[in-house]
């Protein structure tokens, strides 16, 4: 089984900026879709962007424009760059392979990383 590894997160300012890292233990990132997850305390996880094969990116409203998908199929790694944090975006985020076609979870679940905004 595909093991994730999610790194990155931390205590930044609203405003401020950081870049989460996915790191998978096979090569799967390449030939599959991945996305980001976020979890806030006592809710379910929920989707915040994905990346296609192809290279298509989708967003949540609440995210566009201020986060940003990416890449490394040679490291088997997925980035999330998010810029312009703001409190609400304080959560555990997690990465995961995706259905193709139903964007559900395919993977059991990282450790996640924590990211915290204050004010």
């Amino acid at each position: 089984q595909v093991q994730l590894v999610e790194s990155g997160g931390g205590l930044v300012q609203a405003g401020g900026s950081l870049r989460l890292s996915c790191a998978a233990s096979g090569r799967i990132v390449s030939m599959n879709v991945m996305g980001w997850y976020r979890q806030y305390p006592g809710k379910q996880r929920d989707l915040v962007a994905s990346i296609r094969t192809g290279g298509t990116t989708n967003y949540v409203d609440s995210v566009k424009g201020r986060f940003t998908i990416s890449r490394d199929n040679a490291k088997d790694t997925v980035y999330l760059q998010m810029n312009s944090l703001k409190p609400e975006d304080a959560a555990v985020y997690y990465c995961n392979m995706l259905h193709p076609v139903y964007d559900r979870p395919q993977l059991s679940w990282g450790q996640g990383t924590q990211v915290t905004v204050s004010s």
